[in-house]
């Protein structure tokens, strides 16, 4: 009796639940400290959104910013991004996983107090530069830390990661316009400055849980039918061309949304809600790609995934109908989903360097962060009336198509 007591508690203290109709053990990503990690990505994502998003609001309302300034400074953080998200993994690689999202917090909250008092053009140019540098110290050592550790599969860590982050971007996008109406527009830096605190008392009080137990379960191999392809690889290699590519398509859809409301006679309020069905598509397909896992290495889903993408970027900039713009949403949303969820499983799947791979895959993010504002910005310089830079977008995504294709059939490993 006192054996199996022992044992329960063991397993209580662990959280650690056993599937009947799988026989997998899920035990990492409810650990106490794997949790609060969790709660920390949540957050993170949560005040990232909540700045990032109506910064160019405030610079527009405050100093007269116009369409192409924003661009250009969108284009100016996603550029920055590809560097920063680079060095910042191979930062928590090389000095701890903790140590890494500790510098990237402490950066967040000087940069906050930077664009607090400097209410100028170039202090808030210099605080969303100082800014991207930060959070992208932070998210690839979130991505590795709830990746390793804990007896638990790979696939079901990740899940619960894709889930956490789309929850906090989603909220936010529906209560920033609210909470600013209510708390001022400089709650836009001092907000997210004290969820920066949070956020660094979470962390320590997860490193302390950690130190007490004295063994940590190594991550399961992924259970799959063949084990992992000899080309692996190459299905890494495809995710890192479309994941930056559908960045591209988001980033020349979300400046578009108040010209595609107009062209349906929707008022700014409908607007906002028909217009953010993608973002709750991306994240039903987090949680379906969580729980099923049939289309991991397999080619032609990310290869289908993307072709859907495509055609719905068409139907989402240039709707005819609403119940073409939520058709259109829900496909983008679903297809993107899967591009992201791919682009990050493999990216933590193909090596044992999680730091490192996290800050590639976010790296490749920046890439479609830049590349998008910058084809918009440079068809605003080209003709004013060119739809925001969609068809020469339109024509990029096709040309990855392609590519994809080709990398599909290619024989080499």
């Amino acid at each position: 009796m006192n054996k199996q007591l022992e044992e329960l508690s063991g397993q209580i203290e662990g959280v650690t639940f056993t599937s009947e109709e799988t026989g997998d053990t899920i035990a990492a990503f409810m650990s106490p400290s794997k949790i609060i990690f969790y709660l920390v990505v949540l957050i993170n994502s949560y005040a990232a959104v909540y700045y990032s998003n109506f910064l160019f609001f405030y610079v527009r309302d405050r100093f007269g910013f116009s369409g192409l300034e924003n661009l250009l400074l969108a284009a100016l953080s996603g550029l920055v991004y590809i560097f920063a998200a680079w060095q910042g993994g191979e930062f928590a690689e090389r000095f701890g996983y903790v140590r890494g999202l500790y510098v990237g917090l402490i950066g967040v909250a000087v940069s906050m107090a930077t664009g607090l008092l400097l209410d100028s053009v170039a202090g808030q140019v210099i605080a969303f530069a100082a800014w991207t540098v930060s959070i992208c110290f932070t998210w690839p050592a979130l991505s590795a830390i709830v990746s390793e550790g804990g007896g638990a599969r790979l696939s079901d860590m990740v899940g619960i990661y894709n889930i956490t982050w789309a929850v906090g971007a989603a909220v936010a996008y529906f209560t920033a316009g609210l909470l600013l109406e209510s708390l001022g527009m400089p709650s836009l830096f001092w907000l997210p400055l004290c969820l920066v605190a949070l956020q660094a008392l979470l962390v320590f009080l997860a490193g302390r849980l950690q130190q007490k137990r004295k063994t940590l379960a190594p991550v399961a191999t992924e259970a799959t039918e063949t084990g992992r392809p000899t080309d692996s690889r190459r299905l890494l290699y495809m995710a890192w061309l479309a994941n930056p590519l559908s960045y591209v398509a988001i980033n020349t859809v979300v400046p578009l949304i108040p010209s595609i409301s107009d062209s349906l006679d929707l008022s700014t309020g409908a607007a906002g809600i028909l217009c953010s069905v993608w973002m709750f598509a991306r994240l039903a397909a987090f949680v379906i790609l969580w729980r099923w896992t049939g289309w991991q290495y397999h080619i032609a889903w990310l290869i289908g995934a993307f072709a859907v993408m495509t055609a719905c970027f068409a139907g989402f900039v240039h709707p005819r109908s609403v119940p073409m713009l939520l058709a259109a949403q829900v496909g983008f949303g679903l297809s993107i989903g899967l591009i992201y969820y791919s682009s990050l499983f493999y990216s933590m799947n193909a090596s044992e360097e999680k730091g490192t791979h996290g800050g590639l895959h976010e790296a490749i993010i920046g890439a479609g962060l830049f590349v998008g504002p910058a084809c918009g910005a440079s068809s605003l310089l080209i003709s004013p009336t060119f739809a925001g830079g969609t068809w020469p977008v339109t024509g990029l995504l096709i040309a990855g198509l392609m590519g994809l294709v080709w990398m599909g059939r290619s024989r080499k490993r």
